[in-house]
């Protein structure tokens, strides 16, 4: 029995023993504290530090202190965001409790933005810990501290001045001084760089002190000149090499007195699509960014050194056509739109008013007018695609976006004749099939095309964003070209056209990258037509 005992009691103890403790608490960092080895920026603090790494005022380095709590491999990552995340530096170091501290030297070319964050800390068992914003939702995540690479940035204080006006500028940056000039874009040839804006000058440089400026944003009042109405910016050439643009639109003292056509371009859009981050947390400041929070601001600077999104692409080529065509239109904000009282006020005013661009977001005032135009006779060109697509509401200069048209009983195939059907962001590309020269032989005159032709080959087709026909399509409603399937079974790109018992003619192109054709055959040639068809009442 004692044999018996002796086991049972070994058993008993081999199952009762302690056993070792499982290290389950992850490293953590405390106390962030973000410096640049220089005087801070406004807005500047803990959690957001300003470099400026092609200046002279010492700003070059960010250092990111922190306090671990047990020995650890630290990883920072510094990410560039937009829709995602991209690392453009990483390090990382074993490191054991207590206060430390990693420096980080952008390249002096390092595009100006803000540039999050990451850090990891991970413990010897594997324990893991995460700090920084991997979302544009920020409150989800422990913070980690955001690094702003300043360029010049620029703005103006509103989309569009009369001449006369005294324009605010608002510039951020710590060069010690900067050339100003006023441009008008785009010239007789577009920029060569997608974040260049180009024109011809219309006031000499003005050198700018800014030394006094170094620490904080401040604003300059320039008067606007006897100018054409157009599309203008003013170029600031620092002294450093840094470069900013800020673009605004001037209209004619009176409207319709110089011309009789009117070309709006989609300012609040732009400002839809604007990734600039002026609040500092590494993402930005737009929807198109993943944020739940659906509003923008209207005077922010616009990212990629002050350039428009993808205005060399779409804009600026229709504006080099009309340049080239010797064309002249009166040239309006979507803010100037808003100002006029009603549709019969902007009939009275002009005969045709072209949206060259991707006016996707509009007010509520906004679609009113141009339906009342339209119903009063007034023409209408879309050379763009998912056009008046969403209600958007502006106060206060601050623009947020509510629910698509369609959704609010308001269906925008009503008034274009064809609507957002489909997007693929590019992957697709086709050109476009003629359908119907007969219901306007006039559009086609001189292109060499008949049904079955194609044109667009010569841009790689079009495609991206792309719109057709629905029941709530105008009676009458033609298809003059087609890009089948482009997008997918089904998901078919229409150019249309219509004309109302009341004499409007209106023309939709139907794919979101054909105004960028602007400047190639047959498109050139077919936007000449178009606009000598149109132009008259």
């Amino acid at each position: 029995m004692l044999g018996v005992a002796a086991v049972l009691l070994a058993f008993l103890s081999a199952h009762h023993a302690p056993t070792a403790h499982r290290d389950t608490t992850a490293p953590r960092l405390l106390d962030f504290r973000a410096t640049n080895g220089s005087r801070p920026f406004a807005g500047d603090g803990p959690l957001l530090t300003t470099l400026s790494p092609a200046g002279e005022t010492g700003r070059t380095t960010a250092r990111i202190a922190f306090t671990l709590t047990e020995r650890a491999r630290v990883v920072l990552r510094v990410e560039q965001t937009q829709r995602r995340r991209t690392i453009v530096a990483s390090q990382a170091a074993d490191l054991g409790p207590g206060r430390h501290a990693f420096a980080w030297t952008p390249a002096a070319d390092a595009p100006p933005r803000t540039y999050l964050l990451v850090l990891t800390a991970v413990d010897t068992a594997g324990n893991r810990r995460i700090y920084g914003a991997l979302t544009p939702y920020t409150q989800r995540y422990l913070p980690a501290p955001v690094v702003r690479v300043l360029g010049v940035d620029a703005s103006f204080d509103s989309q569009s001045y009369a001449p006369g006006d005294a324009a605010l500028l608002r510039v951020a940056t710590d060069a010690a001084s900067f050339t100003l000039r006023i441009y008008r874009a785009p010239g007789l040839k577009p920029s060569p760089a997608p974040f260049e804006l180009a024109g011809a000058p219309v006031t000499a440089g003005q050198q700018i002190e800014w030394a006094s400026h170094a620490d904080a944003p401040a604003s300059i009042r320039l008067p606007i000149g006897d100018w054409p109405s157009g599309l203008y910016f003013a170029e600031l050439d620092a002294s450093d090499g840094r470069v900013g643009y800020a673009p605004f639109v001037v209209r004619p003292t009176a409207l319709g007195a110089a011309s009789r056509v009117a070309v709006v371009l989609p300012t609040d859009t732009w400002q839809a699509y604007n990734f600039y981050d002026a609040d500092g947390d590494g993402w930005g400041d737009t929807w198109y960014a993943g944020r739940s929070d659906l509003r923008v601001t209207l005077t922010r600077p616009f990212a990629n050194l002050g350039v428009p999104p993808r205005i060399n692409r779409y804009e600026i080529p229709y504006l080099v056509w009309m340049a080239r065509a010797k064309l002249t239109a009166d040239v309006l904000s979507e803010q100037d739109l808003d100002e006029i009282g009603s549709g019969r006020d902007l009939a009275a005013l002009y005969d045709l008013i072209v949206f060259p661009g991707h006016t996707e977001y509009v007010t509520t005032h906004e679609y009113d007018v141009v339906e009342q135009y339209r119903d009063a006779g007034g023409n209408l060109i879309f050379l763009s695609a998912n056009n008046f697509f969403r209600r958007v509401v502006e106060r206060n200069g601050i623009l947020t976006r509510t629910r698509p048209w369609r959704d609010l009983g308001r269906p925008e195939a009503a008034l274009l004749g064809a609507q957002y059907r489909a997007n693929d962001e590019g992957q697709h590309q086709a050109p476009f099939v003629v359908r119907d020269t007969t219901a306007t032989p006039w559009l086609w005159k001189g292109l060499g095309l008949d049904p079955g032709s194609l044109f667009g080959q010569v841009v790689g087709g079009y495609g991206i964003e792309i719109d057709a026909t629905t029941p709530a399509s105008p009676p009458g409603t033609v298809v003059l070209a087609e890009i089948p399937d482009v997008l997918g079974p089904g998901l078919t790109a229409q150019m249309t056209y219509y004309e109302t018992a009341s004499g409007a003619k209106v023309f939709d192109a139907g794919a979101l990258d054909f105004v960028g054709s602007a400047l190639t055959f047959p498109v050139n040639h077919l936007l000449l037509n178009l606009w000598n068809h149109l132009a008259v009442p």
